[in-house]
């Protein structure tokens, strides 16, 4: 769980509430990552105040997220992106535990920026139906069948810009399922900025700069997969280093994972 300093920190942001996002919703954009320690985010997150607002959903300030991932039987999602396919995609179902909204999301990564397409369902099923497939062969996925192929849930706090088109989220206690079998990642951070084009001058870009944190290309998906599947039956080499990066930052706190 996120340490009481941080939910400290995070109660000093003036707020911005989910009716203000739409102009934020950057569903075709550019993402920039950076993995960093606990310890590390409570260092910058002050710095952050000035700059952003934080995302309250009904006097929650770090959501609750659950996302249900759907490959096919040759697992072409986590492939495609270890064959650096410039044009691939990542489907999931993804509810938002707080406020209680679900939905299919289909992810298209193509030339360096992401377009999300999504459609509003009651809940995350074990199944993909008709209606459901249809959207995401709508969306570009050409496989012809898609099941379950992990589960992971986490926690985030999400930030806006003040002043530029740009959202920032720092998702937290990383927990990954696979029927009985679960991996957590503990005292790390994955942030992702989210920009309509990549500008350095962003107060976050900068601010890892300074702390020397470089960008790290990095899928949640991908590192789940490896962690549920095991490195024996996985072609991992692209990964190795974001692999040893992961390693490095969680052996700073508990044993490596990999």
């Amino acid at each position: 769980m996120p340490s009481h300093q941080i939910r400290n920190i995070a109660e000093t942001f003036e707020t911005i509430g989910l009716t203000d996002m739409d102009s934020v919703q950057l569903m075709n954009r550019v993402d920039t990552k950076f993995v960093f320690t606990l310890n590390d985010l409570e260092l910058v997150l002050p710095k952050l105040s000035e700059y952003y607002y934080i995302l309250n959903v009904e006097g929650v300030l770090l959501s609750e997220y659950e996302s249900l991932y759907f490959d096919d039987a040759k697992f072409s999602s986590y492939h495609d992106h270890h064959r650096k396919k410039v044009d691939r995609f990542k489907v999931r179902y993804r509810k938002y535990i707080n406020s209680n909204l679900a939905f299919l999301e289909v992810k298209h990564k193509s030339k360096g920026r992401t377009e999300k397409s999504r459609i509003r369902v009651k809940n995350i099923p074990t199944e993909m139906n008709k209606k459901d497939f249809d959207f995401v062969k709508n969306a570009g996925i050409k496989s012809n069948s898609m099941f379950p192929s992990l589960m992971n849930s986490f926690s985030r706090i999400t930030l806006v810009s003040k002043a530029m088109n740009e959202r920032l989220t720092l998702d937290l206690d990383l927990t990954y399922q696979l029927n009985d079998k679960v991996e957590v990642i503990q005292n790390i951070v994955i942030a992702e900025l989210k920009q309509e084009k990549a500008m350095r001058n962003s107060p976050f870009y900068q601010l890892m700069k300074d702390n020397l944190i470089r960008p790290l290309k990095i899928s949640k998906y991908t590192i789940g997969y490896i962690l549920l599947y095991g490195l024996e039956s996985t072609k991992y080499n692209r990964f190795k280093k974001k692999l040893l990066k992961i390693n490095k930052l969680q052996k700073q706190c508990s044993p490596q994972l990999f």
